[in-house]
């Protein structure tokens, strides 16, 4: 049966150039609708830049220009970002089109006409300084759930709490550092807890289209209790203006999803559809007979950060304005540099534009993201030293290997064809590579379609060492030494024929994933285009002359990636930090987020002299240094006086790991056992045991005290904030 599918990813928002966050994300997507099309199916993948919202209106009026200038000039260098890692999409617009204004609009009366949309006067942050009603993002304060401090407005990253603005503790103005003031103002809200809108978001979140990790988050949501949205915002804004509400535009995020089916429709009316470059995804429908019809799917890619909009208010809207719902919303995690958050002053960043201008091969980075990406909800690390151990063994060592070692025999002996794979009878012989092969192709099949992309690779390359196993165990160097193997049909010639085959269905599992190594591997093995997964049994039956597809990773090359710019070189570490989430409407750098403006005021750091602590800040050290000491979230499952001793206490310590561990700390001065029962700390956990003569100590209990603890006593032991687990790293 051909599928009909309309596949998005989340829009970035076009205040900043992507970064590997969005390129991650891409990847992803792009993989799976490459794979569908290699099916026959039929795939329109469109993607706009995410236009509306204050911080583009700040930022534009800063660059002197208008916001629609500012987007443009960003816009024009998404295609060397796109085009440089393979990423395809069949169309890419804005939010700020006639598209956009004509949908939101029309699916906005539509909800009003329902009786969805209600007014009320509400109280709202206002900056006297900027002069202007502060959108959720640009307010910040204390959690009211955590007492987290710098959580923005709308929820907080620390607890995941979903609130008001004005439930923050301690707010302040992200523009100017200002308070703000609580003023009156009239706003639209779309009635997201009407009964009957609750009822059709708990199936519709429940019922197997989401992860279950995401429905799960979903549930919880249910059970705090939904709210109706804020769906407006006062001028001056840049957006789209309410239908008959002077003075009032739609907050950004109910036109931005909406931006998905305004870059389709763009699509559409342009005739691209028609004129489809893949022959299966053409059609003569019409945008509307497209969207109506009920054999599509919809299917959206985006980050974990933005979960809440496109499984609560996107669903929603859609549904009571009368539209169909998205069948599948694929929710990935964040990307990290060798388990830390990207930060390009610490080198810990990847710059997606600098990676290609180094002439870094852009299918690394594709395969790379493949080989650790699943259909979980799991952060992705990047690893640079895991990265070229992985390319260069899996795709050099083993993948182009094959071809390498067999091209040569081929054409010196064989002239270049291939002997034929069946038996007398016209069965297909069960040759080690065919076998390992044609046993997984299922197996794959389903792991690529289900996004778990890593058990896809991993099958792959074990299917490769087979066939690689399968080579050095015939020596077909020796074979070659022997006057009756020469011919046509001998066992070298099947050994070698039975090797390209093999190679012939590896190049078919790794092509949605290295579309341009694959497609010059298909030319190589006498295909004029790639095969489709119809056509894998097609054999090889002459393959040209041989190529090299790939080179190895160069280590120096990739350390260049990370060299730190001289700009940033001597920054404190927290300047360029990008957690690499989506950056469409994430929480840092995203919609309605910190635009550079400074923070309330603070102490100034002691540039001279002793620190609180009375101790000088120890000799600089690396990164390097620092992964060294692995420190975990512990709980004290039990502590006691240990006789003998004045100052210690016997900790017994859960680290998550099926055991217990017993510590000795220096703390009984300032703590009573009983207190600690129970309690979460900090302790390194890869200290080598210290035998004591009151038993053997199994780490260290994080604390911190004064340099002279006489003149000044007091120790604290580090307490995690509430939501940390036993067995977590601290990073």
């Amino acid at each position: 049966m051909i599928r009909k599918l309309f596949v998005t990813t989340a829009l970035p928002y076009a205040n900043g150039h992507f970064h590997i966050g969005h390129i991650m994300e891409y990847i992803q997507a792009d993989i799976w609708v490459r794979l569908q099309r290699m099916q026959g199916h039929m795939v329109h993948f469109v993607g706009a830049d995410d236009a509306h919202g204050a911080p583009i209106m700040i930022a534009a009026e800063k660059a002197g220009q208008t916001p629609q200038e500012f987007v443009a000039a960003i816009a024009s260098g998404r295609k060397q970002y796109l085009d440089g890692f393979h990423i395809r999409f069949d169309n890419w617009h804005s939010t700020d089109s006639p598209e956009n204004t004509e949908l939101a609009q029309g699916i906005y009366r539509r909800l009003r006409d329902r009786g969805l949309i209600a007014t009320r006067t509400i109280e709202q942050f206002y900056d006297p300084v900027k002069g202007m009603f502060l959108p959720d993002r640009y307010i910040k304060g204390e959690c009211p759930r955590c007492a987290a401090k710098d959580q923005y407005g709308d929820s907080c990253e620390v607890c995941g709490a979903v609130y008001s603005p004005t439930e923050l503790k301690n707010p302040y103005s992200t523009l100017t550092g200002a308070t703000p003031e609580l003023r009156s103002s009239e706003h639209h809200f779309f009635r997201l807890s009407d009964p009957e809108i609750v009822a059709f978001l708990k199936e519709w979140t429940q019922d197997g289209r989401l992860q279950p990790e995401v429905a799960r988050k979903a549930g919880e949501w249910f059970e705090a209790g939904l709210a109706d949205w804020d769906i407006s915002r006062d001028a001056p804004y840049f957006g789209i203006e309410i239908p008959d509400a002077p003075g009032k535009y739609f907050y950004v995020w109910l036109d931005a999803p909406i931006g998905y089916l305004a870059s389709l429709k763009n699509h559409f009316d342009r005739g691209q559809a028609a004129q489809h470059w893949h022959e299966a995804s053409r059609t003569n429908q019409s945008f509307d007979e497209f969207v109506a019809d009920p054999g599509v799917e919809q299917v959206h890619f985006i980050g974990k950060d933005i979960v809440y909009f496109h499984t609560l208010f996107w669903p929603a809207m859609l549904k009571f304005a009368d539209r169909k719902v998205p069948q599948a919303v694929n929710v990935h995690g964040f990307i990290t540099v060798s388990g830390e958050k990207m930060s390009k002053s610490r080198g810990t960043g990847i710059d997606p534009l600098k990676y290609l201008r180094l002439g870094l091969n852009p299918e690394w980075l594709r395969y790379y993201l493949a080989a650790k990406l699943n259909a979980r909800v799991e952060d992705v690390d990047f690893n640079p030293d895991d990265f070229v151990a992985r390319v260069n063994a899996d795709l050099v060592g083993k993948y182009v290997n094959i071809a390498s070692r067999c091209a040569n025999f081929i054409h010196k002996h064989f002239e270049g064809a291939l002997a034929p794979l069946v038996d007398d009878d016209g069965q297909p012989l069960k040759l080690i590579p065919l076998e390992a092969v044609r046993s997984r192709e299922a197996a794959i099949l389903e792991a690529l379609d289900k996004r778990d992309y890593a058990r896809a690779i991993r099958d792959t390359m074990s299917a490769a060492d087979e066939i690689n196993q399968y080579f050095d165990a015939a020596k077909p160097w020796e074979l070659a030494r022997q006057a009756d193997q020469l011919q046509g049909g001998s066992a070298l010639h099947e050994v070698l024929s039975g090797c390209m085959e093999g190679f012939k269905y590896l190049t078919l599992f790794l092509a949605p994933i290295l579309p341009e190594t694959t497609a010059r591997a298909f030319r190589f093995l006498g295909f004029d285009e790639p095969l489709t997964w119809a056509q894998r049994a097609v054999p090889v039956t002459t393959i040209r002359p041989y190529e090299h597809l790939m080179t190895r990773v160069d280590a120096k090359l990739l350390d260049q990636l990370f060299d730190l710019p001289a700009a940033d070189a001597g920054k404190d570490g927290k300047d360029g930090q990008a957690a690499a989430k989506n950056g469409d409407k994430g929480n840092k750098g995203g919609k309605e987020a910190k635009a550079g403006a400074p923070a309330p005021a603070a102490s100034a750091a002691v540039a001279d002299g002793p620190l609180p602590g009375g101790e000088a800040i120890a000799p600089t050290i690396t990164i390097d240094d620092f992964a060294k000491v692995d420190l975990r979230i512990a709980r004290i499952v039990n502590a006691e006086h240990v006789e003998g001793s004045d100052k210690l206490l016997r900790l017994t310590l859960d680290v998550g790991e099926g055991r217990t561990r017993n510590v000795f700390s220096g703390i009984k001065s300032a703590y009573r056992p009983e207190d600690l029962v129970g309690k979460l700390t900090v302790m390194v956990a890869n200290l080598a045991p210290r035998k004591m003569k009151f038993g053997v100590s199994e780490g260290m209990v994080l604390a911190a005290s004064h340099a002279d603890e006489k003149a000044q006593p007091g120790i604290y032991v580090l307490e995690p904030v509430a939501g940390a687990q036993p067995g977590m790293r601290v990073r």
